[in-house]
């Protein structure tokens, strides 16, 4: 039975990516900071069919050990720094875990067993101040916040380390992806929480920054299969995974109101001291070379999306207003 390594996994993608490996008859090892209880939502599920290991991902040594011991034919790296506030209040572990961790893990893989396959979680952040839209694989990268600046570290480490040490590294660059198992610090998931909620008449309004802010959003269970697929191809190289539509914050309130027979007009509150600042382009991806080469497409649409975690988050409602994450 081949075994994959998988870092970040209690997060989002690790749980969906846990799955779809299994689902393939591989073992799976989760590298995690600390041990998770048997109540962690997105793993209680897996946690009795995956091998949790506790460790640093800043410790090379460790590391080393780590992929000595289990010899993983795979490693996906989905580990980082990744919510809005860690973008700018924590600049340094932002870099560690999002650029320096990433050298850690594939000097590992060179040390121990070139042969083994890694896959690098990137972002679009990495395009920020883009010149042109839909973005391309040869797209110039300008990344605008701490987080992007790493990730693009991250990215390029992944490159040179294909191309000066030949390993098989592939870069997933990652346009924003949801599911009912996102973090309640996003904006889709914080809508879909509330309008659960606002339903049950436990809460009476939802405060949002800008509506007009547009997004790709696509499925997070879609983007893992992607990346699992980067690992199956004859040759490594770098892929955008995406769907190629941007949809606005409104639309999204929208659709999501519209699931429990409510007008989100009579709910959302504009805050404007929550605003970013908007984006000169768009980020909107182009992922006609992962359709084509990999075969993968999108499985989910944003209609779709949007209901499912709505009707998610108002199944796991409980009476005190806690929805389970």
């Amino acid at each position: 039975m081949p075994a994959a390594m998988i870092t970040g996994i209690t997060g989002q993608d690790g749980s969906y990516l846990a799955e779809l490996l299994l689902a393939h008859g591989y073992s799976v090892i989760g590298v995690v900071r600390q041990r998770p209880d048997a109540r962690h939502g997105r793993l209680a599920h897996l946690l009795s069919k995956v091998e949790l290991v506790v460790a640093d991902l800043l410790d090379g040594a460790e590391l080393r050990a780590l992929v000595e011991r289990h010899r993983p034919v795979e490693i996906y790296n989905l580990a980082g720094r990744a919510s809005s506030k860690q973008l700018f209040d924590d600049p340094v572990s932002t870099a560690e875990y999002n650029a320096v961790a990433v050298v850690r893990l594939l000097e590992a893989v060179r040390q121990v067993d070139s042969r083994i396959r890694f896959c690098q979680a990137s972002s679009s952040e990495i395009f920020g101040l883009c010149r042109e839209s839909p973005q391309t694989e040869d797209t110039p990268f300008h990344p605008r916040n701490p987080y992007g600046v790493a990730k693009l570290c991250g990215h390029w480490y992944t490159v040179n380390y294909r191309e000066a040490h030949g390993i098989f590294a592939s870069s997933a660059i990652l346009y924003n992806h949801e599911s009912p198992r996102r973090g309640p610090e996003f904006v889709t998931r914080r809508i879909s929480q509330a309008v659960a909620r606002i339903k049950r008449g436990l809460q009476h309004d939802l405060r949002l920054g800008d509506l007009e802010a547009r997004r790709d959003w696509g499925y997070a269970a879609d983007y893992v299969r992607a990346m699992w697929q980067m690992l199956q191809a004859p040759v490594p190289d770098d892929f955008i995974i995406a769907t190629g539509q941007a949809h606005s914050v409104r639309e999204f309130c929208e659709l999501a109101f519209r699931c429990v027979a409510l007008n989100y007009e009579d709910y959302v509150v504009v805050d404007s001291t929550n605003r970013r600042p908007a984006d000169a382009v768009q980020l909107v991806g182009d992922s006609h070379k992962a359709r084509r080469v990999l075969g993968w497409t999108p499985t989910i649409t944003f209609e779709e999306l949007v209901t499912m975690m709505v009707e998610a988050d108002c199944k796991a409602l409980g009476s005190d207003g806690e929805i389970a994450p």
